[in-house]
């Protein structure tokens, strides 16, 4: 099996239990305005341009083909994506297998890694062969018949919970949540372990409401071990410019800590777990 990753990060703490080497494959099929890995949406490579070490040396010729990266002398052109098979995912996770110890393992993530799930599948079944943890980091908004490809090797699924109100949910990711909610359905009721992540994002989901909301339907999911609210942050958004795109998103809008303690609250009385 072959498929497109463009990043392979090692020593991962966030993405499943122990240490962890996660893989991150391209192609997305939501467009999230806060999105913190714009790199990823796309499915195939695509170059990244640095001005800030570009030494106008006119090489590159218009920038406008991959093959232009070769010619940079000063790096400010780099080809972000690369096509990969499943042996080559597999000897990279084999550098890493003596830091798993008895928890960690292999993740993937996005992107949306389940748009390439034939991929995914089949390195976790080798993962699994191995003896290691392997877990999918998801979005949710892709046929179940991906999911259903994972299912026998994937040890746990990392699944965003975004918002619970479809009209919203479209306006600020793309897409309806319908398919999302069903899948989470889906995946607990054949009794797959769980984490929800929720990204806070401000003007978006960062009411006690919405919370509210997002915690009901996580009390529906039996499966659930754990819930971990992520905080809107700006990290990813000196990416965009590099790629030819403008951040969609205000970044001079934050959640306060005393929010955060709030929606805590929320999940505490309903008994699920907080990471």
């Amino acid at each position: 099996m072959t498929g497109v990753l463009f990043d392979i990060q090692r020593f991962s703490l966030h993405d499943g239990p122990g240490i962890r080497t996660t893989v991150f494959l391209k192609g997305c099929s939501l467009r999230c305005r806060w999105c913190h890995n714009p790199e990823g949406l796309r499915p195939g490579p695509q170059l990244q341009y640095f001005e800030e070490l570009c030494l106008a040396c006119g090489r590159c010729g218009t920038r406008e083909q991959l093959s232009a990266a070769e010619k940079c002398p000063a790096g400010a052109l780099k080809v972000c994506g690369r096509h990969v098979d499943e042996n080559e995912i597999i000897d990279e996770i084999l550098k890493d297998r003596m830091f798993y110890g008895e928890n960690g393992g292999v993740t993937f993530s996005g992107g949306e890694c389940l748009l390439q799930a034939d991929l995914v599948a089949a390195v976790l079944s080798r993962v699994k062969e191995l003896g290691l943890h392997g877990a999918v980091d998801t979005a949710g908004c892709v046929p179940w018949s991906a999911f259903e490809k994972t299912l026998p090797f994937c040890d746990l699924y990392l699944y965003d919970i975004k918002c619970m109100n479809r009209k919203k949910h479209k306006e600020y990711t793309g897409a309806e949540n319908a398919l999302i909610l069903e899948n989470a359905k889906r995946l607990s009721a054949l009794g797959k372990e769980m984490w929800i992540r929720i990204p806070v994002i401000p003007g978006f989901n960062d009411t006690e409401d919405e919370i509210r909301a997002i915690a009901d339907f996580v009390a529906t999911l039996p499966s659930v071990e754990q819930v971990t609210l992520m905080p809107y942050h700006t990290l990813g958004a000196g990416k965009y410019p590099t790629l030819g795109l403008s951040y969609p998103f205000d970044t001079s809008k934050r959640i306060s800590e005393e929010a955060l303690h709030a929606f805590a609250a929320i999940f505490k009385s309903r008994h699920i777990p907080l990471a």
